[in-house]
């Protein structure tokens, strides 16, 4: 059996005000952790349920960036409002949240 049903990843990485591609911190990721974070206990989901910051995700252009393993659903353009949707339909629904997937080559199959 595995440690957590499901391993959240949001990325945080940081790059410069002058990377054309930006980064998912300065578009407000940390917060959108922290909120993953609680909901994850408001639920009593905390030791099923994992949410962590990664480094870079290399998905700068569609950040903030989510990815969701173990089925490898990656998630753009997330936003604090998302958060409860994305917990509720995902993680305790199994129904991933297809407004919010990125929809590019090697995201999504």
């Amino acid at each position: 059996m595995p440690r957590f049903e499901h391993h959240i990843f949001v990325c945080e990485n940081l790059r410069g005000p002058d990377d054309p591609k930006g980064c998912c911190q300065q578009k407000g990721s940390p917060a959108i952790r922290k909120a993953m974070k609680e909901e994850i206990k408001r639920l009593g989901l905390k030791g099923k349920v994992r949410a962590n910051q990664s480094g870079c995700l290399d998905a700068c252009e569609f950040g903030p960036s989510v990815v969701v393993y173990p089925e490898g659903v990656w998630y753009g353009h997330v936003t604090l409002e998302d958060v409860p949707e994305i917990i509720q339909s995902h993680i305790v629904g199994g129904k991933p949240v297809e407004r919010l997937r990125i929809q590019a080559p090697g995201y999504i199959e």
